[in-house]
């Protein structure tokens, strides 16, 4: 059976404004719409209700899709809870289903919105042309940046004249993730996210 629309879950507004220029090239003619919180502790305070809620009437040909940064969190923890959500509303997970038709995807950005942006780093320089041409060598795995993956690159702004007052992250979703190219980003995480859209429009 084809996917027909996508509920998206996120936990803050960058990541809605970076998902709702991406996503259409990435999920085609199926339909979505994103949903967003203040932060984290709330998506995860309201989302065991919204998936009760998902539970009772969600079509056959709905999917939906979770988006939380891992930031300091233990990755498998943090996924061993999102799983345990779905599973107590009874909706089977892609990671629980091995294969099998499933109704949830949960997703990890490792650490956050922002090594997604490392990954695709042509991207980053389209919107603010003054960033080194070449990322430095630091960054070229994005999930493994260390100590905040936003201040990093928020360093890396200011070094070359961008968002002196600090990173707006808004702003920045909005630049950046236009110019993005979902087949080149190395971010594992992106790519893992990629794929379980890519698998669902197929």
């Amino acid at each position: 059976m084809s996917v027909e629309h996508i509920e998206v879950i996120v936990e803050e507004p960058s990541m809605e404004t970076a998902l709702r220029a991406l996503l259409p090239r990435m999920v085609g003619n199926v339909s979505f719409e994103v949903y967003r919180h203040l932060s984290k502790d709330e998506l995860l305070e309201r989302l065991p209700s919204r998936l009760c809620g998902y539970a009772k009437w969600l079509p056959a040909n709905w999917r939906v899709v979770v988006v939380v940064d891992r930031d300091d969190d233990d990755c498998h923890e943090l996924k061993a809870r999102l799983e345990k959500m779905a599973a107590d509303a009874n909706l089977l997970t892609r990671t629980a289903a091995r294969g099998q038709p499933h109704r949830v995807v949960n997703r990890l950005a490792i650490e956050e919105l922002e090594a997604w942006y490392f990954g695709d780093w042509e991207a980053v320089r389209a919107a603010y042309p003054r960033l080194p041409g070449t990322i430095p060598a630091r960054y070229r795995d994005p999930d493994a940046v260390k100590g905040g993956t936003w201040e990093a690159l928020e360093r890396l702004m200011q070094k070359a004249g961008y968002f002196r007052g600090g990173l707006r992250k808004i702003e920045l979703a909005g630049m950046v993730a236009p110019n993005m190219d979902p087949a080149r980003n190395a971010s594992s995480s992106f790519k893992a996210f990629s794929a379980a859209l890519a698998d669902m429009v197929q």
